[in-house]
């Protein structure tokens, strides 16, 4: 493919050093493995290649690498002081009122005794109505399934993630 067919912010992600560009990946997952993976994978012709990457990197990951990748999300409700990123993507938990806001904790704390880890889902375009019930749907799934699931919701966050880097002007 020709330069003037690939979005500027690919192909400046293409051109970074390897040490900017693995900081780049970080900021979109804290798993150290699936930004080596995407990174040797460079230089991307399309952003559904990078996608496509990413989507192979995260089926790859094993536990530890799973686990560094969820260590990377702040929990629902409770995005990081400073952090737009998760701000941004935790939105419909903004304006919640405090009865579900104080659910929300109580429900997050119940997950996390019971999985060892942050109840995460892809929170962009989601209601804190939505993300509650998500959670009690979900706490009573087998850890199993629910590391399935988390791994293919990993994989829509990484991607919308992805796709602001890819996409955003100089």
């Amino acid at each position: 493919m020709t330069s003037t067919s690939t979005p500027p912010g690919l192909a400046r992600f293409n051109e970074l050093e390897e040490h900017a560009a693995l900081a780049a990946l970080h900021e979109a997952c804290a798993s150290a493995a699936w930004g080596r993976h995407l990174l040797a994978a460079r230089p991307y012709a399309t952003p559904e290649s990078l996608y496509a990457a990413s989507d192979a990197a995260m089926a790859e990951l094993g536990e530890a690498d799973l686990a560094e990748a969820m260590a990377g999300h702040p929990p629902i409700g409770r995005p990081r002081p400073g952090d737009p990123t998760s701000a941004r993507e935790q939105s419909g938990m903004a304006g919640a009122a405090d009865g579900l806001r104080a659910e929300m904790l109580e429900l997050n704390l119940a997950y996390q005794e019971r999985f060892g880890h942050v109840f995460l889902i892809c929170a962009t375009g989601r209601t804190g109505e939505e993300m509650r019930d998500a959670v009690r749907e979900r706490i009573g799934n087998p850890p199993e399934r629910e590391r399935e699931i988390v791994r293919t919701e990993l994989g829509k966050i990484n991607r919308i993630r992805l796709a602001r880097l890819v996409e955003e002007d100089a």
